[in-house]
């Protein structure tokens, strides 16, 4: 079976047209989807990239691409959602949580969906707590544990394997060694990891 490891962060605008039509591209191509959240701002920092918060003429251009481009996938979000996150950190250690325990995908879903379509911001009340609930997980459970030393932990690892990776934005595919930037690439990686697939031994 083909794999694609999809790196991305909750507080990347982009990676909401991925994240709200991976599950069906799974099911429709057969590829498995290797969910790999991280801290895309920590790299962003280092590369002195910040797209969007501090430009305005960019923030306004891409809420209207995301706009355009949510309608070929059968999506309608109230636009702009809240951005930046304030709690950003706080909602990819949830993630990282989540992948380690295997409900990272729904978890990812909810809370983008709340984000996007409802206007509640990731990270943060009622988001957070309403998206954990939805997916029958404790939010008291939850929080607790994202906010381990060991949680940030595998959050600080999980932000270096995707550097080591040579990935530098959000939302990112990795077909092996072959990296593809951008909701719009999804497709080619799609493509490429059908036609790179391994015989089998």
């Amino acid at each position: 079976m083909p794999r694609i490891e999809f790196w991305y962060a909750i507080g990347s605008t982009y990676s909401y047209l991925s994240v709200m039509r991976l599950t069906a591209l799974a099911e429709e191509t057969g590829i498995a989807f290797d969910w790999r959240p991280f801290n895309v701002r920590a790299i962003m920092i280092e590369q002195d990239n910040i797209p969007f918060a501090t430009k305005p003429a960019r923030a306004a251009h891409m809420w209207r691409d995301i706009e355009r481009r949510a309608p070929r996938y059968g999506l309608a979000p109230r636009l702009p959602a809240p951005y930046p996150l304030d709690g950003f950190d706080l909602a990819n250690r949830v993630a990282i949580l989540a992948r380690q325990e295997g409900w990272v995908e729904a978890y990812t879903i909810a809370t983008y969906r709340r984000w996007f379509e409802q206007g509640q911001p990731a990270g943060s009340a009622p988001n957070l707590s309403d998206s954990l609930r939805a997916i029958d997980q404790d939010p008291a459970r939850v929080l607790a544990a994202a906010d381990t030393p060991d949680c940030e932990a595998a959050y600080v690892a999980a932000t270096d394997a995707a550097r080591a990776k040579g990935i530098f934005g959000a939302p990112s595919f990795l077909v092996g060694n072959e990296l593809f930037w951008g909701d719009d690439r999804l497709e080619d990686a799609i493509d490429w990891a059908k036609s790179h697939e391994r015989a089998p031994e």
